[in-house]
């Protein structure tokens, strides 16, 4: 070990101080190669954000989905367009018209397709229905046929309420009549006018005889033409759409709300909140590891010296990732938050062991001599265990993480020589202060005093928590949703999750692939069997069964309706008010009537709240003159008769159906059923919330059962988080052997060897704990922590060890020394680093800043604090005073 030390040593202490002595030179080139570098860095330097590609293609879950992707290419990188509106009247014309003006734009869209809202659904829809509800339909339609009648020959406020007060009057008379819905929607649609957020009444449930929703929505699925040259893919298709929505009338201010989700979307989205976290986390970090520097210096010189050296080193990484990777990823993009706390410590332990070096009052050559070679020697045994930690994950099948382990591993050398070249260089020319005796005990040091006055009560707390945390390991977690990584306030990702909860439509379902339509039918009865599953949806679940006779009710349905035209709406007029206000109010006294003449009736609550409403809309009318009258009966009018041609013009459509096979179903919907090749698409549903985990494992693995192929968002979820997972205890247990090789080899000691890994495995088992009491469990982004903590938390204890074994320091002067400040002051660089990442809206990303923040607080702790009570000698046990 000596013969080792001694050359690294020697090796280094040349090198500082040819750096120092040829400082002008060394500047000058480092100031070529930068500049060299940044515009290398702007011109090549790529970003690739497909998530895709972030683990191993042999993996059997991607082999699964590459196969799925080729057989049903228009089921991958979509858009998923969600349209919310009042009456389903109004969610249906706006599909329509932003369906036809999408499906233009063929420069933007490769594919168009809204699965309820089409020609071939409107004609047909009636046929999906079971019979009794096609017999209820049919007799609230015969019910409704004289409204229906009179309102197509009239359509106005006055004929309106003119047939509702017959309708009442029969109600009253003992006529089996059903009106709470009518009811209930013209009294939704009076108090929404009186609230200011005025909605239409819904012509189309009336006639189903259904109460009216709050809101309708309908969908279309997109696949956007994808740049991924770009920062953000499908940045100008997102723009198109918005453009031809606006054309179609869907704006902010309309009735009908857009919102754009789907796979696309949410990884447009996630990228976005990730960059902007970044972002952020760079600018708080410079500014808290500058404010950390001048604790640690005091000195302008030396912190200016750090900065330098940080920039230096970012861009030379930067220059190494072009180089050798060509671009970055969503997750290899947090090397430069990272290197800014890691670089940043290298450059503290030289620049503070110069300083010590300087207040003996030795010549600035001769500190840089020595400082460099006792710095180069600790900081190249760093560098190598740091490299190892980040170098672990090239061989995992977490590719993603892998380009981060390539650039940041590589990034450490790099700081390792910018450090030991750039820093001396500097030195020789930026301001000097007289360096000043050191008091006997340093404030970091004198705080330290305590673990060493009282060792035994440090290791009986050490024990304690040792065990408590083992207690609880088992209970450590992995969140497999992505959803949850990302932020939670993102539009796309909001609108996701309420897609989620419509389990008959969620877009979390797993697909099975079958060769033909006997497989088809095997694996559907088997799969439904299961009690994971909800149902199971086919190619033949969209050709409805007993045809002919639901064929034979739409005819009977059609002869009930009658032909219809619809009369155009007169102006209004003063005798036109009057006739409106006339029929208003008998329409009130009916109500008033009936409610109190059978108070025990169904309908009389429904009667008596429409009354108080109208009543409203009379005081309100007394309020105002006659052009305000006209104005807002007018609108009331508007709300109430403004979507009766759309649902006659429906009714009339759905009435037209005939009997029809598989062979006649639309392409659009066929092709998404039954591939080209032969291969037929299953959906499988749910039974539980796959927001839980266990409850997502179950309905994977007993899928899987069935089907060892299935693919779908919940597979992909489940075998990419146990992938990752796999890939991390690879990471870590190659890290941690070698890391052990490389210290024997360093130290050449078992002791020493121990007693460095013992700080990095007791706050790795604390940080394990931490995600347990803080129900902070690991994911796709923060589960890097342990490997970095690997690498950051050897740097400490070797530096500890390092410094006791060389310069046969007790543990008492040990911690008084610069060695010690500056790993203190090195890891509150790095837990600033890592924190200013927790204020990150992406989900992950702030999860991997607490993660990382609270794991190098336990490797503090552990290193300061229990490592030199271990170290203290038996005969050295007390301070002297």
């Amino acid at each position: 070990m000596e013969t080792s030390h001694s050359r690294i040593h020697g090796a280094f202490a040349h090198w500082t101080t040819f750096s120092y002595r040829y400082a002008l030179w060394v500047l000058l080139v480092a100031l070529l190669i930068a500049i060299t570098s940044g515009i290398y860095i702007s011109r090549n330097l790529g970003m690739n954000t497909d998530t895709t590609d972030m683990l191993s293609e042999q993996l059997p879950f991607r082999v699964n989905l590459k196969h799925y992707n080729k057989t049903f290419p228009q089921d991958i990188e979509t858009l998923l367009i969600v349209l919310d509106a009042p009456t389903p009247e109004q969610v249906r014309l706006a599909t329509e018209r932003l369906a036809k003006q999408l499906n233009k734009d063929t420069e933007n869209f490769y594919d168009v397709y809204s699965p309820r809202v089409d020609d071939f659904s409107a004609r047909n829809g009636l046929l999906y229905q079971s019979i009794p509800e096609l017999e209820r339909i049919t007799d609230s339609l015969a019910a409704a046929q004289p409204l229906i009648t009179r309102i197509t020959r009239d359509p106005t406020l006055a004929a309106f309420a003119d047939v509702l007060t017959g309708a009442v009057e029969e109600l009253s008379k003992g006529r089996n009549l059903e009106l709470r819905p009518v009811l209930s929607g013209v009294n939704a649609t009076l108090d929404a006018r009186f609230n200011g957020s005025p909605s239409a009444l819904s012509w189309q449930a009336m006639f189903n005889g259904e109460s009216q929703k709050k809101k309708y929505q309908e969908l279309i699925v997109i696949k956007p033409r994808l740049d991924y040259s770009q920062l953000f893919p499908a940045e100008q298709s997102i723009a198109a759409l918005h453009a031809a929505a606006e054309s179609v009338g869907v704006t902010e201010d309309g009735p009908v709300r857009l919102r754009i989700t789907g796979e696309v979307a949410l990884a447009d989205e996630e990228f976005n909140s990730s960059l902007r976290g970044m972002e952020y986390a760079g600018i708080i970090t410079f500014i808290m590891v500058g404010v950390v520097l001048f604790f640690a210096m005091r000195a302008g010189g030396l912190i200016l010296n750090v900065l330098v050296c940080l920039i230096m080193g970012l861009l030379l990484t930067a220059a190494f990732a072009t180089a050798v990777v060509g671009h970055l990823n969503v997750i290899s993009i947090a090397f430069a938050v990272l290197y800014i706390g890691l670089g940043a410590d290298f450059a503290i332990h030289f620049l503070l062991r110069y300083r010590e070096v300087l207040e003996s009052r030795l010549p600035p050559t001769d500190a840089i001599h020595i400082s460099g070679g006792d710095a180069g020697a600790a900081l190249t045994a760093c560098t190598i265990t740091n490299a190892i930690g980040f170098y672990a994950f090239i061989p995992t099948d977490y590719s993603g993480v892998a380009e981060l382990g390539i650039i940041s591993g590589t990034g450490m050398i790099i700081s390792l020589l910018v450090t030991l070249t750039i820093g001396p260089a500097l030195l020789r020319y930026l301001p000097k202060r007289e360096p000043t005796k050191s008091v006997a005990k340093r404030s970091v040091g004198k705080v330290l005093e305590f673990s060493l006055r009282w060792h035994k009560l440090t290791y009986a707390a050490t024990l304690a928590a040792t065990v408590a945390a083992l207690i609880i390991l088992p209970q450590v977690r992995f969140d497999y949703n992505l959803l949850n990584m990302q932020d939670q306030r993102g539009v796309a990702v909001q609108a996701f999750r309420e897609l989620l909860a419509e389990p008959d439509h969620s877009p979390w379902h797993i697909v099975v692939l079958a060769d033909n339509l006997q497989e088809t039918e095997r694996l559907a009865q088997r799969l439904t069997e299961l009690p994971e599953v909800n149902k199971v949806v086919t190619i033949l679940d969209f050709v409805p069964t007993e045809q002919e006779e639901k064929f034979s009710l739409i005819k009977e349905m059609a002869l009930t309706v009658g032909p219809i035209s619809t009369a155009t709406q007169v102006q209004m007029t003063n005798d036109v008010l009057a006739q409106q206000q006339k029929a208003l109010n008998a329409l009130a006294a009916a109500l008033d009537r009936f409610a109190a003449e059978h108070p025990d009736h169904s309908a009389a609550v429904t009667a008596r709240t429409l009354q108080s409403s109208l009543i409203a809309l009379f005081a309100q009318l007394d309020r105002v003159g006659n052009d305000e009258k006209n104005k807002l009966l007018h609108a009331v009018e508007e709300d109430l008769l403004a979507m009766l041609p759309l649902a006659l013009q429906s009714l009339r459509t759905a009435t037209e159906a005939a009997p029809f096979g598989e062979e006649d179903l639309p392409v659009a919907l066929s092709e998404r059923w039954h591939s080209q090749t032969g291969e037929y698409r299953l959906a499988v549903y749910p039974v539980e919330d796959l927001n839980d985990n266990d409850a997502l494992r179950r309905f994977v693995r007993a899928v899987q059962q069935v089907a060892p192929q299935a693919i779908g968002a919940p597979v992909v979820s489940l075998e990419a988080g146990e992938a990752v997972v796999q890939a991390f205890i690879q990471a870590f247990s190659l890290a941690l052997i070698g890391v052990v090789v490389i210290l024997w080899v360093l130290l050449r000691s078992i002791k020493y060897t121990l007693l460095v890994l013992l700080p990095l495995l007791l706050s790795s088992l604390f940080t394990a704990a931490f995600t347990i009491l803080v129900n902070v469990p690991f994911n796709f982004a923060n589960i890097i922590a342990l490997p970095l903590l690997l690498g950051l938390g050897i740097d400490s204890s070797l530096h500890m060890v390092y410094r006791s074994m060389n310069n046969q320091l007790v543990s008492e002067i040990l911690i008084h020394t610069s060695t010690a400040r500056a790993i203190f002051y090195s890891a509150l660089t790095a837990l600033v680093d890592f924190a200013s990442l927790m204020f990150s809206s992406h989900q992950g990303t702030a999860s991997m800043g607490i993660m990382l923040t609270v794991g190098l607080a336990f490797t503090l702790i552990c290193t300061l604090i229990i490592l030199p009570a271990l170290l203290q000698t038996p005969s050295k046990g007390a301070i002297q005073q």
